[in-house]
């Protein structure tokens, strides 16, 4: 080997050049707006955490997914689970996270319809705020929007539901429905799919009584059946499965662009495995992506 060329190969800054070139590009990760974890969005009624995908939107924006944390957590408890963040994101989701209104105890809740008469936040126009915010910060693709909720959470997705069932495209609740009074009817019919636990002891499917403070939670059968009405679904289910010992039940054959679906794991007070995912698949076989529309 002639010396220039050894001298070359000997240099420091050749080598420092040739390991940065060996290193493999890291992997695309999911990009923090407003500033990350620790700068939150923020509007006139309180503020969300997002986060979006790696890859770039499509034409019409980022499909979203709105999580609603349960009672006494927070929006940041969400976005520290990373597994559950990367399965949303990893499918070219986006991601908000908006924080429950502090409450004279200090802990954080959701004004969900339970009779409840003290003055608390209207959360229904706040997820809608919410909604508008991040469609001006960032591509959302508003025909493609699901919001989705646990336990206490998931109760205020019921609501939503009900109260503006065009808010968001679909609505998948886990661990929560109505409380009572439940209400007598609802606005319009929607896309909803219901998880819960069968031995529930928190949220019990048949509702209870919490303790002496005149709150109920209300039956969520009895909460079906409203949305059954609204919905012009038959009373009995059009597919029933059972799967991974899970019970699913779907009424598909309502007015259009309306269904339900109702599964029913083993477990308790808690989202089960493959939720995410399973969430997904249903809400993509209606919202159907850009690449298939525009094939049409």
């Amino acid at each position: 080997m002639p010396d220039a060329l050894r001298n070359t190969f000997h240099n420091p800054f050749f080598l420092l050049l040739a390991t940065f070139l060996l290193i493999p590009a890291a992997a695309p990760t999911a990009k923090e707006v407003c500033g990350g974890v620790d700068a939150p969005c923020k509007i006139a009624d309180g503020q969300y955490y997002a986060v979006l995908p790696a890859t770039p939107p499509g034409p019409r924006g980022y499909p979203l997914v709105v999580h609603l944390h349960g009672w006494s957590s927070s929006a940041r408890a969400v976005m520290r689970k990373e597994r559950f963040v990367e399965k949303v994101t990893s499918r070219g989701y986006a991601l908000i996270a908006p924080y429950g209104e502090v409450q004279p105890s200090g802990r954080r809740d959701w004004s969900v319809a339970d009779g409840q008469t003290r003055p608390r936040r209207d959360d229904v126009a706040f997820l809608k705020d919410v909604l508008d915010d991040a469609v001006t910060r960032m591509k959302i693709d508003r025909s493609r929007v699901l919001l989705t909720g646990f336990s206490r959470g998931g109760s205020m997705v019921w609501d939503v539901a009900c109260q503006a069932p065009d808010a968001f495209t679909a609505y998948a609740p886990v661990g929560g429905g109505f409380w009572n009074p439940l209400p007598q009817s609802c606005k319009g019919p929607v896309r909803l799919f219901h998880t819960h636990g069968w031995v529930d002891a928190t949220v019990p499917l048949e509702g209870r009584r919490l303790g002496n403070s005149g709150l109920i939670q209300g039956d969520i059968f009895d909460g079906l059946s409203i949305l059954k009405r609204t919905n012009g679904c038959p009373r009995r289910a059009s597919e029933r499965l059972n799967k991974d010992n899970r019970w699913i039940r779907t009424w598909s054959s309502c007015a259009k662009d309306s269904e339900l679906r109702l599964m029913l794991h083993p477990r308790g007070h808690v989202t089960p495995a493959g939720w995410t995912g399973m969430v997904l698949d249903w809400f993509e076989a209606f919202a159907v992506p850009e690449r298939r529309a525009e094939t049409r």
